[in-house]
């Protein structure tokens, strides 16, 4: 027996009996005709009691709130609150490298909404490695839009019921918005000779890169460095012998790409770093001085945007959420990626001199597709007890 109920029955020695008001399935009631006298001190406080009660049991069959008695499934009636509003709140999580971009195309897309919309977007920001970011989204931070580093830790977000099904389709270019390619670091003048990717495996040559279990770049790395041996007619042994020797030659790995680079730059360690073509490109217009090769075999870096519906919904951001992804694909916005060193998803953009001048031409270009798609790759590599883990296993030994 409920708890209101156990209340209503001590009430029995009042003269009221069925109850006849239903709400979410759960029966309470009075007697019409029991007729309270107010003029009386007995009368009221029968009233107050009744209606006390009546209050509980209204709140608890409507999860404790008592204002809302919808049966309908949490999405299928999105907050609209955010449309009413004058300000409106957007949270927006992403990988490291893209702070400086968004921080440029964030102010021009707030610009736009204003004068289309006259509500005034205020963006929360969060950076950091796309496996940590990842992880934190599922955990509770409650993103509206993910820019990640690879479609693998999107698709754990869909796969945790953050994200609906199919968001890759509901934008173009299958939800990638910004692509980059990995790039090797020296030291000035190079004095280790490193000009490849096999250079890389050579004994007394130190690599700094990041840790694949945190960082998406550190995967794209990984992929990287498989990829140019099969992209050049070696088979899986030879991949894995160039991978474990190349591993071998790593001192620290560090938690994202920004770290990496610190730790390259800042602390001193290593001959070489890889990086994304981006972050270098970055570094040379803040005045740096960097000496890096990209090397002519490659892997194309492949960043999606998402919104993450069940925050949207939640928050009542929908429209303003899906209006800024939208937006990451304009010509305007995609030239902003450019100027940080991104290459463009925009294909018309991608011909003109400004890139082709940009950019390095790369001959052989690998993709997540030609290795059967994140969710082999994951499987193969980068899984507990994967290919990455042997790895590391052996060089403790």
């Amino acid at each position: 027996m409920s708890l209101w109920q156990r209340s209503l029955k001590r009430l029995q020695g009042m003269p009221f009996a069925e109850r006849l008001v239903e709400k979410a399935g759960y029966a309470y009631a009075f007697n019409k005709t029991y007729r309270f006298r107010l003029n009386s001190l007995k009368g009221f406080l029968s009233l107050f009691l009744v209606g006390t009660v009546l209050s509980v049991a209204l709140a608890a069959c409507s999860g404790g709130t008592g204002s809302n008695s919808s049966t309908e499934p949490p999405n299928a009636n999105a907050s609209p609150v955010a449309a009413t509003k004058d300000n409106v709140e957007l949270t927006l999580v992403s990988f490291a490298v893209t702070k400086a971009a968004h921080e440029a195309i964030i102010p021009r897309f707030v610009e736009q909404w204003k004068k289309d919309h006259n509500q005034t977007v205020v963006f929360k920001q969060s950076y950091g490695g796309s496996g940590s970011q990842t992880r934190a989204v599922i955990d509770g931070l409650e993103a509206d839009v993910v820019h990640l580093a690879l479609s693998g830790d999107t698709s754990k977000i869909e796969k945790a019921g953050l994200i609906q099904p199919g968001w890759e389709k509901e934008v173009p270019n299958n939800g990638i918005v910004s692509k980059t390619v990995a790039a090797l670091v020296t030291r000035s003048g190079n004095p280790k000779g490193i000009k490849t990717w096999e250079d890389l495996g050579k004994s007394g040559v130190k690599l700094i890169t990041a840790d694949p279990k945190t960082s998406g770049i550190a995967r794209w790395n990984f992929l990287a460095l498989w990829n140019s041996v099969i992209k050049t007619g070696g088979n899986e042994a030879k991949a894995t012998e160039f991978v474990t020797n190349v591993y071998n030659n790593v001192p620290i790995l560090t938690k994202d790409a920004r770290e990496a680079t610190d730790t390259f730059v800042k602390q001193g360690q290593g001959d070489a770093l890889i990086n994304y073509e981006n972050e270098i490109i970055l570094a040379q217009q803040k005045g740096q001085k960097i000496d890096y090769v990209v090397p002519d075999v490659n892997i194309s870096i492949d960043n999606p945007i998402a919104v993450v519906d069940k925050n949207v919904d939640k928050h009542g951001t929908r429209e303003v959420a899906e209006g800024f992804v939208k937006y990451l694909y304009t010509p305007e916005a995609q030239q902003e990626f450019v100027k940080f060193g991104f290459r463009p998803v925009d294909e018309t953009l991608a011909q003109t001199k400004e890139v082709t001048d940009k950019f390095h031409k790369v001959k052989t270009l690998g993709t997540v597709a030609d290795f059967g798609g994140w969710e082999a790759i994951d499987k193969k590599f980068f899984a507990d007890g994967g290919l990455f883990d042997k790895i590391q296993a052996q060089k403790k030994r």
